[in-house]
């Protein structure tokens, strides 16, 4: 008999009323920052923006954030490979799926469980930009800034919308996997070592 996935999580980082309010509150700041109250002395608000899943560890939190935006927006995916079945970034990522939308003049933000070493980001920046995209934000559910190895920067007029600030642990739940395995957890736990080593 299988032992519950509960039981192989060391501690629960945020839970899923803790991940339901931030995601409420990025989803508000977004919809702010491309929304905008258009009168005769303002500028008119941006183009509602394409949001780009990257697959597949921010599905969920791509599917929470864009039914909290309050914008017409698009939405797309792209698949970088990185991890493999590994617990560390391999290093440089591989596309595997590319957009579908066009975003050439349009403004992007791409949608991340995880910022880890920063390789994925800026090689999908770089990406969006080869693709003619006036601007790309990153909105990522967690920020581990203590192993980024490449410091990304947004492109043009480009935000860093962030979730959480993760402790160097090796975590899953809410889309994010060791070996494609957790990402229905409903919260962000710290995975047992024994688990994956």
């Amino acid at each position: 008999m299988a032992l519950k996935l509960q039981s192989h999580i060391e501690r629960v980082l945020w839970d899923q009323h803790q991940i339901s309010r931030r995601v409420s509150e990025l989803a508000s700041q977004i919809s702010a920052d491309f929304g905008g109250a258009a009168n005769s002395d303002s500028p008119p608000p941006p183009p509602p923006p394409v949001l780009v899943g990257v697959a597949t560890g921010a599905f969920l939190f791509l599917a929470d954030l864009v039914r909290n935006i309050d914008l017409p927006i698009s939405v797309d995916f792209v698949r970088a490979d990185s991890y493999g079945s590994g617990t560390i970034s391999a290093g440089a990522p591989k596309l595997s799926l590319d957009l579908k939308v066009d975003v050439k003049g349009k403004h992007v933000i791409l949608v991340e469980d995880i910022v880890d070493t920063g390789r994925t980001l800026s090689c999908l920046i770089a990406h969006l930009e080869s693709k003619g995209a006036s601007s790309v934000s990153v909105c990522a559910f967690l920020d581990k800034p203590t192993r980024r190895k490449v410091h990304f920067q947004p492109l043009g007029q480009g935000k860093f919308y962030k979730g959480f600030e993760c402790p160097d642990y090796f975590v899953v739940g809410y889309g994010m996997d060791f070996a494609e395995l957790y990402r229905n957890l409903p919260y962000v736990g710290v995975l047992k070592p024994e688990c994956y080593k």
